[in-house]
């Protein structure tokens, strides 16, 4: 059972359990159930707890709508229109999620028992996983580092700072990683627990976050976490325990997504799943609204010739057929969205039985841009949610991979130095290139076509890790979210090409829909206020009560 953790329902909880241990006379040691008492005895018993912190990972989401690159309905994070709300479902999980772990590090405290060691240096892992959540868009917040009881002063922690919050993070994962088995020690009963390799990954994704973040606003320390962020990559570079999947040739980038890239090389925290034990709904929703791609996404993509396609000499094909624009492209826009008239196997619903249907070539249409990424060949898995049994989904979420860590070592070598050479991006973001036969990113193409390379570097990222949830964090560290999400969201360009006469595009309503070279606007009026929305808003709730018992809990900027 998750705990919601808010200072109400711990007061609830404390006064309960006073009331119930007035009896000076009463056996606190139950003879029929599991207590403290008995209980923080064996590594089992530590194991057994921290199982728990592995439940709020994350499940497959729509996080991109919050950016620039997809979009299914109106998101208010990413049009500006988020308005501050009582409660958080990231507060309230984080931090019950943080008391958990604190729990496990107090039991575990002082312990020899290499056992107990590795689920204590777990918990640490899980305590600077959640308090990574929260840092992300709240910035410095309360840092709890100990189980609170009844009139404990922390109660009313005021927030850390940024630096203070980010410090800690980093601290708990260093601390983490000395007594975290290598990811070639885990048993096959442990594959998919935390290794150390997780460790230094989540390391260099904060350090690089917090260090660019600091970099783009003048603050003082961004080196020092850029430094963190090489070192720490580095680390998962040279232990040689992780590699890209390479497991279904050319098409391996969109097999890693499905059932065959469960448990590969490159995948260093998933969040698991396995038909008929655990599953979820829909995890992959083209029907209904979707988790459609956009034209800011699709225009990023290269030219098979490593071009912009706006750049000269490219053989970008335009827009003027159904599948033009996907000609001669980066490979990996073909496996994230579907070419128009793509047979896929789905079940419609509701059926009578399971059974493999070819479903008609069609469009969403919001953005006219359908999701290929996650849509697996199993109709069942497919569908899961929409025939009514969540069990039947099957792969995992990639939470950190590899892909991740390369990219990370590239962009904060070049953030702390200005440059990057080649060699480093042959050992990192060429990698990448090499999976889906792409020519390599050099800093003599990029001089020779008049090229940027922290514009190359940031494209990499994107196309890579599209429609896995980093762009929201992406242009607020970079801070150009001010720039990118000020943009309408486009879609596929209708006038003058053979969408023209497809319905509904076909039907005035949509052709009155479009800018003025022809491109489906499906939503304009967006907002974005730098002053405050950089961040998010700290729950009400949670600053009332610090307000009513004569405390302070800072509310960000501009809230």
């Amino acid at each position: 059972m998750e705990f919601k953790f808010s200072h109400y329902k711990i007061y609830l909880l404390l006064f309960t359990v006073i009331c119930w241990s007035c009896n000076k006379d009463l056996n606190l040691v139950s003879q029929d159930s599991i207590t403290d008492a008995t209980f923080w005895k064996t590594g089992n018993d530590f194991k057994l707890a921290a199982n728990n912190l592995y439940n709020g990972l994350d499940r497959f989401g729509e996080e991109d709508t919050e950016s620039d690159i997809a979009f299914n309905v109106p998101n208010s994070v990413s049009n500006g229109n988020l308005q501050p709300s009582e409660t958080s479902d990231q507060w309230n999980t984080s931090y019950g999620y943080i008391r958990s772990a604190n729990k496990i590090i107090e039991k575990g405290a002082g312990t020899q028992d290499a056992d107990i060691k590795r689920y204590v240096a777990e918990a640490k892992f899980f305590r600077a996983w959640y308090y990574w959540k929260l840092l992300r868009i709240y910035g410095g917040i309360p840092l709890i580092t100990k189980v609170l009881s009844i009139g404990d002063p922390e109660l009313f922690t005021p927030r850390g700072s940024r630096m203070a919050t980010t410090d800690m993070i980093l601290k708990d994962l260093d601390e983490a990683k000395e007594d975290l088995p290598l990811q070639s020690d885990l048993s096959s009963p442990d594959i998919g627990r935390i290794s150390k390799g997780a460790a230094f990954a989540l390391s260099a994704r904060v350090a690089l976050f917090e260090g660019t973040w600091e970099k783009f606003r003048g603050e003082t320390g961004a080196a020092r976490y850029l430094d963190k962020a090489i070192a720490s990559s580095g680390e998962v570079i040279s232990g040689g325990a992780y590699a890209l999947y390479t497991g279904n040739g050319a098409q391996s980038y969109r097999y890693l997504f499905l059932e065959p890239g469960d448990d590969s090389k490159e995948s260093i925290l998933d969040r698991r799943f396995a038909r008929n034990i655990l599953g979820q709904d829909a995890p992959y929703m083209y029907d209904q609204d979707g988790y459609n791609p956009t034209r800011k996404l699709a225009d990023m993509y290269l030219d098979k010739n490593g071009l912009p396609i706006t750049a000269s000499g490219t053989v970008f094909h335009g827009y003027s057929t159904f599948i033009s624009e996907y000609q001669d492209r980066d490979p990996r826009m073909t496996m994230t969205m579907i070419i128009p008239g793509t047979l896929t196997n789905r079940v419609f619903y509701p059926v009578t039985k399971v059974a493999n249907w070819p479903d008609k070539p069609q469009r969403n249409f919001n953005t006219g841009y359908m999701l290929y990424k996650y849509m697996s060949e199993d109709p069942i898995a497919n569908n899961s949610g929409r025939l009514g049994d969540a069990s039947l989904f099957d792969f995992d979420r990639h939470l950190i991979r590899y892909a991740e860590v390369l990219l990370i070592y590239a962009e904060a070598l070049f953030e702390k130095n200005g440059v990057i050479s080649d060699n480093d991006l042959d050992l990192s973001v060429n990698k990448l290139r090499d999976r889906v036969n792409m020519p390599h990113l050099t800093n003599a193409f990029v001089a020779a076509n008049g090229l940027d390379m922290r514009t190359e570097l940031r494209r990499e990222r994107t196309v890579e890790l599209a429609l896995e949830g980093f762009r929201y964090d992406d242009i607020r560290r970079w801070k150009t979210a001010e720039t990118e999400l000020l943009q309408d969201i486009k879609g596929i360009k209708i006038s003058g090409t053979d969408w023209a006469t497809r319905a509904p595009y076909s039907d005035p309503v949509y052709l009155s829909k479009v800018d003025a070279n022809g491109f489906l606007i499906a939503e304009k009026d967006r907002k974005f206020d730098p002053a405050k929305d950089y961040l998010q808003p700290l729950p009400t709730k949670e600053v009332a009560f610090y307000t009513a018992n004569g405390k302070t809990l800072e509310q960000n900027p501009g809230w």
